[in-house]
């Protein structure tokens, strides 16, 4: 991955303005990801979500924790979707491992230390990615590479 995707992860705009519905997207090939995604979000906070705002005011006044409501419900959405409705894999990075590469390949101490999640039922993954949602939001955390990963991982490599 280039030094792009690597630095991606999913940011809001600022809460309580204007645009705290929608994420920041940088240039490059990360934006298709992030534009999927927010539609996602964009579904959720207008037609899913209970509130007693109208529909365009209900864009705007979305706090902190409310953007991480949103962007977990987007991802385990799609994730769910992605894996045909029956299973859902959430890729986390765990803790450093001392493992060597196989021969012909290199470490990128990166990937070696990625970890899958599996579910079976929609609710429990979007429980999941809510309590890790700053593994996705964090700075340095890869996280549009890791949904990137999860969705390959739901859809699983057969299909």
């Amino acid at each position: 991955f280039s030094c792009e995707w690597a630095a991606a992860h999913f940011r809001f705009h600022p809460p309580h303005s204007h645009l705290a519905y929608a994420l920041q997207a940088g240039k490059g090939g990360t934006r298709a990801i992030l534009a999927a995604v927010q539609a996602h979000i964009i579904t959720y906070l207008l037609f899913t979500r209970e509130t007693e705002c109208t529909h365009l005011e209900r864009l705007c006044r979305l706090g902190r924790g409310e953007q991480g409501q949103a962007l977990a419900t987007a991802l385990a959405e799609t994730l769910w979707a992605t894996g045909g409705g029956g299973r859902a894999v959430v890729c986390l990075v765990t803790a450093p491992v001392t493992t060597m590469p196989r021969e012909g390949c290199r470490a990128s101490s990166f990937t070696e230390r990625i970890r899958l999640f599996e579910f079976s039922e929609k609710a429990a993954a979007q429980e999941f990615i809510s309590d890790h949602i700053n593994c996705f939001e964090g700075e340095g955390s890869h996280g549009v590479i890791l949904f990137l990963y999860s969705l390959l991982f739901s859809r699983t490599l057969e299909r």
